[in-house]
């Protein structure tokens, strides 16, 4: 049985505006989700309604199989990183970490030294005897999140932890938190809007949008299998190419027509039977998406004109007009091109992503359905 449960929640403000619409979310114990998706998607809002701060318009919350949408935030042994730290001014940050340990009346010095483990792992170790005023917004964010883990809770519920800290810092934190929570067999449930940092923290993410749930997987399944066009545009840095297209089978093969006349043709035999006459049945409302790292560059490939050429230190973005639209390729190297060049461009058919045009859902990935 899965550890928390969320049974059609949603969460409307004002009688008018949905926040969260029938949200069904099914964690397990000892895991790590993040909820992902841009700002007003109702990620903070489901968070919100787990630790109890906002009520539940309807549906249920259960921990463990108790239902706990009811109770107080204090009887819901909920530990919270709030985006907005929310540390007690008058009280050191010594005092702020300590303060979370109160209620399970440990001696001093027992709390000193979790205190100072604590502080460790976040680099606060230099400014314990420091008020919050007197510190910058990224040692009062690591003070909250350091409160927040300190704690033993039911859940570890943590706002946009590190949204303040400078990339460095933050690429080394993600993992000593990741090894900290799993060490301990803590429940977590992340809310982001950084796609890398859900992807480096997170067993399982939650993408979210417009208040819905998009799709619930692990990060190489939200990658590799998006449920829809959403999901698959969405997640993925550079994002997803997608072309509108129509399909036809002519000569054994499978020829997704493109604009300006550019067509991809593949021997029908690499789609599986079920996928060709489900294309069939969407012949003329089909998205065709591709990765940046699955477009190749090549002399026989279809024709393309280069707009930028971005060398970013350990990869090379190109974009170049193609299809009446624009596509991306990722190269591991640097590449010499040069704006006004024409290439060539080609993809695999493996590396296909078919959408339905009309409605988004996922037709198909690499050849078979999805």
């Amino acid at each position: 049985m899965s550890y928390l449960d969320l049974s059609s929640v949603s969460k409307t403000y004002g009688g008018k505006v949905q926040a969260v619409k029938d949200l069904n979310l099914s964690i397990n114990t000892g895991e790590i989700v993040a909820l992902l998706g841009s700002s007003g998607c109702g990620k903070t809002s489901t968070l919100r309604m787990i630790a109890g701060f906002e009520d539940v318009t309807a549906g249920e919350i259960r921990v463990n199989g108790t239902a706990i949408h009811q109770l107080p935030p204090a009887r819901r042994g909920v530990a919270m990183a709030f985006e907005g730290y929310s540390l007690y001014p008058p009280l050191t940050i010594r005092e702020n970490i300590a303060f979370a340990m109160k209620a399970e009346r440990l001696d001093a010095a027992q709390v000193e030294t979790r205190v100072k483990d604590i502080a460790r792992l976040v680099e606060l170790e230099d400014v314990l005897d420091r008020y919050p005023s007197s510190v910058s917004g990224g040692q009062q964010q690591r003070a909250s999140l350091a409160r927040a883990l300190v704690r033993k809770a039911d859940l570890h519920l943590l706002d946009e932890p590190m949204g303040q800290l400078e990339p460095q810092l933050r690429a080394l934190l993600r993992g000593r938190v990741k090894h900290f929570i799993q060490e301990r067999g803590l429940t977590a449930i992340l809310v982001t809007h950084d796609q890398t940092e859900a992807n480096a923290l997170a067993d399982k993410i939650a993408v979210m949008e417009d208040g819905e749930l998009q799709q619930f997987d692990t990060p190489t399944a939200l990658k590799d299998n998006p449920a829809n066009l959403f999901t698959g545009t969405f997640i993925g840095e550079p994002p997803m190419n997608v072309f509108p297209a129509g399909m036809r089978r002519e000569n054994r093969q499978v020829i997704f027509g493109l604009g300006d006349g550019v067509s991809l043709a593949y021997d029908e035999a690499r789609f599986s039977p079920d996928l060709r006459d489900r294309l069939e049945k969407n012949r003329d409302q089909i998205a065709i998406g591709v990765r940046p790292h699955a477009v190749r560059l090549s002399e026989d490939g279809l024709p393309a004109e280069v707009l930028v050429n971005q060398w970013l230190g350990d990869q090379t973005h190109i974009a170049a007009s193609f299809a009446g639209g624009s596509i991306v390729s990722v190269i591991h190297d640097r590449a010499k091109v040069q704006a006004g060049e024409r290439v060539g461009v080609s993809v695999a058919p493996e590396d296909l992503h078919i959408f339905d045009g009309s409605t988004g859902t996922a037709i198909s990935h690499g050849g078979q359905l999805a």
